[in-house]
């Protein structure tokens, strides 16, 4: 167990470090930059339409769903690209299955946009 007293400090840091993070993300991480082009869209198109809290709510959480896998991804690749440089076969099996975990959230939010959007755009 840690002793180590509470420190709003310590808090504050964390949120710096944090926020580091997300810069780092959209930054670098090119499917970061996609990703977010399409949330930029999907809000976009959301004010537009006056969508119900409930969408939002919709919305708003396959947003984050993909981002919160895409850095988990992009976290797991850099680790293990430093954990073995070289290429190996069970690296890639870590590397894919976090592939596919932004890929599961990827379609389900294209599936929730469908769900939203289409009606209001269409019928």
């Amino acid at each position: 167990m840690n002793n180590q007293k509470f420190s709003i400090i310590d808090r504050i840091k964390s949120f710096k470090y944090a926020f580091n993070g997300m810069k780092l993300f959209f930054v670098n991480d090119h499917n970061g930059r996609i990703h977010l082009f399409a949330a930029v869209i999907a809000i976009g198109l959301s004010f537009y339409l006056k969508i119900s809290s409930l969408e939002w709510i919709a919305i708003l959480s396959v947003i984050s769903a993909v981002f919160v896998a895409e850095m988990l991804n992009a976290a797991i690749e850099k680790l293990a690209d430093v954990v073995s440089p070289a290429y190996h076969p069970k690296i890639k099996v870590v590397k894919d299955l976090a592939a596919a975990a932004v890929l599961v959230a990827a379609f389900l939010a294209v599936a929730v946009g469908f769900m939203v959007f289409i009606p209001k755009l269409f019928l």
